[in-house]
C-alpha cells in the first residue's frame, strides 16, 4: 500500500483571465477547484494510474471537510487526523499572462495532532511505500520528517522524499527508497552550481553515498537524470507539447515512478524492478500534468509514454 502525507493540505482555487489589473475590479474567464498539497497530488496520479493509495496528514474547518469528501468522490481513501480549530488553506492561483500565486498559511497543528498523525503512521506494514512531500508548517517541528522515519527505521517500509536543502539531507541517514530533487536544488545542496550532466551525476552519487537508494533529478525542459540502487546512470528526455501549467508536475514525476515500480509484478525484494521503465512512466506523467490545465490524466499519460 501506498500511503501519503500533505501537512498542509489546500484547496487550490485557479482563475484564468486575459489580464489582471491590480487596484480594480478583474473578472475571470474560467474557474477550477483542485485539492491541492503535494502528497495529495501523489496520491491523485496513482488514481490515475490505477495505484491505490490512502492520503494523510492533517485538515481543519470546512475547507478541510471539503477536501476530505471531494478526494473521497475521487475514489481516493483518506485518513485525515482532524484538527479542532482553524480551517485549511485556500490558495488562489491566477493565471493571466503570467502566473500568481496567493498561498494560505493553515491551521496550526498541537503536539497532540501530531501524535495522531504517529499512531496512524504505526498502522504501515513491511513492503509498504510512504511519501513525504513538500515543506513543513511553522507550527510543526522542522525534524518532522527525521522523527517520522525514525519511528519507521527498520520495519522494511520504503521512504519517498520530495524535499529540498537542509530537510532533505537529514534524512538520508534513513535511506530513503527515492529523492527527487530538481538540478537547482541539487546544487544549493552542496553550494555550487550545476551546468552538466557529469555535475549532475557527481553530485547525485554524493546523495546516494549519504543514504539515498534511487536519486531522481529533474531538469526541467532538458529532461531528467536516475541514479538507481546499483548506481546505473539513466539518461531521460523530456515529452514535447505545450506546457499550460507548471503545478503538481512533480508530484506527478514521483507518482508515475512509484506507479513504474509497483507495475512490476514480479518485483520483490530479491528481483529489482526496471528502473528505466519507472523513469519513463514518471516522465509521462509529469508531462501530462505540465500539458494540462490540472493534473495527469491517465489517457495523456498513455498517449505521452508512448513517444517515449
Amino acid at each position: 500500500m501506498v500511503y501519503t502525507v500533505t501537512f498542509n493540505p489546500a484547496i487550490d482555487y485557479v482563475v484564468r483571465m486575459g489580464k489582471m489589473a491590480p487596484g480594480s475590479v478583474n473578472r475571470t474567464k474560467s474557474e477550477q477547484i483542485y485539492y491541492g498539497g503535494k502528497g495529495i497530488n501523489v496520491s491523485v496520479v496513482l488514481k490515475e494510474l490505477g495505484i491505490p493509495s490512502k492520503a494523510l496528514g492533517f485538515v481543519a474547518g470546512f475547507t478541510g471537510e471539503a477536501i476530505e469528501s471531494g478526494l473521497g468522490a475521487m475514489g481516493i481513501e483518506t485518513d485525515f487526523v482532524k484538527l479542532a480549530e482553524g480551517n485549511s488553506r485556500i490558495n488562489v492561483k491566477i493565471k493571466a499572462g503570467e502566473e500568481t500565486e496567493i498561498n494560505g498559511q493553515g491551521p496550526d497543528i498541537s503536539d497532540t495532532a501530531v501524535e495522531e498523525l504517529f499512531e496512524k503512521l504505526e498502522r504501515l506494514e513491511g513492503g509498504d511505500i510512504l511519501v513525504l512531500a513538500g515543506s513543513i508548517p511553522a507550527s510543526l517541528p522542522s525534524d518532522i520528517y527525521e522523527r517520522i522515519l525514525e519511528r519507521l527505521q527498520g520495519r522494511n517500509i520504503k521512504a519517498v522524499v520530495d524535499a529540498t536543502g537542509e530537510l532533505l539531507m537529514r534524512v538520508l541517514k534513513y535511506e530513503p527508497f527515492l529523492i527527487k530533487p530538481n538540478n537547482f536544488e541539487l546544487g544549493e545542496m552542496f553550494g555550487v552550481t550545476i551546468e552538466s550532466d557529469e555535475q549532475i551525476e557527481t553530485y547525485a552519487n554524493k546523495l546516494r553515498e549519504l543514504g539515498a537508494k534511487n536519486v531522481l533529478v529533474s531538469m526541467a525542459g532538458d529532461g531528467s537524470m536516475l541514479i538507481d540502487e546499483n548506481g546505473a546512470v539513466i539518461r531521460q528526455g523530456v515529452c514535447k507539447g505545450e506546457v499550460r501549467n507548471s503545478v503538481g508536475a512533480g508530484d506527478s514525476m514521483v507518482a508515475g515512478f512509484i506507479a513504474g515500480v509497483l507495475m512490476q509484478e514480479d518485483w520483490d525484494d530479491t528481483q529489482q524492478p526496471d528502473y528505466g521503465f519507472a523513469l519513463r512512466l514518471a516522465t509521462a506523467a509529469g508531462g501530462a500534468t505540465a500539458f494540462s490545465d490540472g493534473l495527469a490524466e491517465k489517457q495523456k499519460i498513455d498517449e505521452l509514454f508512448k513517444t517515449l
